[in-house]
C-alpha cells in the first residue's frame, strides 16, 4: 500500500463564518497589548526569524504575530473566510496572483513598487521579497560509489528506474493535491518538459511519499526515512546546516520562485504593513534574507550567472493552471501516473 504523508506539523484550526482554515505555526514577537502587524505566511518562522528580529530591534513598541499555513489554506483565508491579516506572503505565486486579480490586494506604495524590477512585481498590488531556485536533494547513501549524481531528469529517470529495490518507498515530493506551491511546480514542469510525467510514472512505481511541505521532506531525509526528495525549495535544503544530502540544481532546467509579499484588503493596519514590506526589500534586509535567512534575494543576474535557471514568470498566465477544469485534468493525470497497478 503506498505511503502518503500528509504532515501539517502542528495543525489549529480557527473557526470563522461556519468554516475554518488550518494553521501550522504561529509565534508572537515583541511586546503585547499594543500596536501590532498581523502577518500570515507559508515561510516557516525559523526563516524569517532574523528579518522579523532586525524589524522589531527598529521598533521596539511595536509586536508583531506570524502565522504559518499551506499555500493553499493561506489563500483560503484570504479569499473565503475573511481572515484579517496585514501581510500575507507564499511562496504559491499563482495564489497570489488570483488573490490580487481578484480583489483581495490593497495597492502598495510606489517606492515599493520601484524597488524591485519589473519582472518582480505585478501591476501595483504583489511583489516578489525573495527567488529560490526549486532542487533535488539526494540523502547519503543514495549512489553507490561508481554513481554519479543526476543533472538532469533523463538521469534521474534512470537512477530510480535501475534501482528499485534501493529507492521504493524512498522518493518524496510535493502532493500537488494539497499544495499550491506544489501543484505550481508540477503544472511548470509539464509545461517544460515531457519528461515530467514520465519521471512521475516512475515516482509512482516506486511508491513515492507525497508531503505537504518543504520542510517535511527534508526531515525524513535527515533521518534515512527517504532517499530523494523532488522539487524541494533550495531555502529550505541550504537552511539550518544540514550535512546529510546533497542539493543538485538539475541542468536541464531548474526552475526559480519568486516569493511575493501583498496587503489584503481587510488589513487594520496597512502602514504598517508598508512598512514591513519597505523593510523586507531594503538592501539590507534582502542581503539578511540570502545571508542569515536563507532566502535568496531578487537578482536579475543569478539568471546570467547560472542559465539553467528557469524564472516561473509573475503574469497573469499563472492562472489558467487554476482553471477548475485545468486543475482536475491535471491533478488525474497525476494520480493515474502516482497510482499504478
Amino acid at each position: 500500500m503506498r505511503g502518503i504523508i500528509l504532515a501539517f506539523g502542528l495543525v489549529i484550526t480557527l473557526a470563522r463564518m461556519g468554516q475554518a482554515y488550518e494553521i501550522e505555526d504561529e509565534r508572537h514577537f515583541g511586546p503585547t497589548g499594543g500596536a501590532e502587524i498581523t502577518v500570515l505566511s507559508t515561510t516557516d518562522i525559523a526563516i524569517l526569524e532574523p528579518v522579523i528580529t532586525a524589524y522589531l530591534d527598529s521598533n521596539p513598541d511595536l509586536g508583531l504575530r506570524y502565522v504559518v499555513a499551506s499555500s493553499q489554506e493561506v489563500y483560503r483565508a484570504i479569499a473565503e473566510e475573511a481572515a484579517v491579516f496585514d501581510v500575507v506572503i507564499s511562496s504559491a505565486m499563482d495564489l497570489q496572483i488570483k488573490l490580487a486579480n481578484d480583489g483581495f490586494a490593497l495597492p502598495l506604495p510606489s517606492d515599493v513598487m520601484a524597488s524591485q524590477p519589473g519582472w518582480a512585481r505585478w501591476r501595483d498590488l504583489l511583489v516578489a521579497v525573495a527567488q529560490e531556485p526549486v532542487v533535488l536533494l539526494l540523502a547519503q547513501g543514495a549512489l553507490a560509489p561508481d554513481e554519479a549524481a543526476p543533472r538532469s531528469r533523463r538521469d534521474l529517470i534512470a537512477l530510480l528506474r535501475d534501482n528499485p529495490d534501493r529507492f521504493r518507498g524512498r522518493v518524496g515530493t510535493y502532493d500537488p493535491a494539497i499544495s499550491g506551491a506544489g501543484y505550481l511546480f508540477a503544472a511548470q514542469d509539464a509545461r517544460l518538459s515531457d519528461t515530467f510525467w514520465r519521471l512521475a510514472e516512475v515516482m509512482g512505481r516506486l511508491d513515492a511519499r507525497l508531503y505537504c511541505c518543504s520542510s517535511d521532506m527534508i526531515a525524513d531525509l535527515d533521518t534515512g526515512r527517504l532517499m530523494v526528495g523532488y522539487n524541494v525549495l533550495g531555502s529550505y535544503a541550504l537552511a539550518g546546516g544540514h550535512a546529510g544530502y546533497q542539493v543538485i540544481e538539475l541542468e536541464d532546467f531548474t526552475l526559480t520562485l519568486l516569493r511575493t509579499a501583498l496587503i489584503p484588503h481587510q488589513s487594520t493596519n496597512p502602514d504598517g504593513a508598508e512598512d514591513f514590506i519597505r523593510h523586507l526589500l531594503s538592501p539590507r534586509v534582502q542581503a539578511l534574507v540570502s545571508e542569515g535567512a536563507g532566502l535568496p534575494s531578487v537578482e536579475a543576474a543569478a539568471f546570467e550567472r547560472k542559465p539553467h535557471l528557469r524564472p516561473i514568470r509573475l503574469d497573469p498566465g499563472l492562472l489558467a493552471n487554476l482553471d477548475r477544469v485545468t486543475r482536475k485534468r491535471f491533478l488525474e493525470e497525476w494520480n493515474a501516473a502516482m497510482v499504478q497497478p
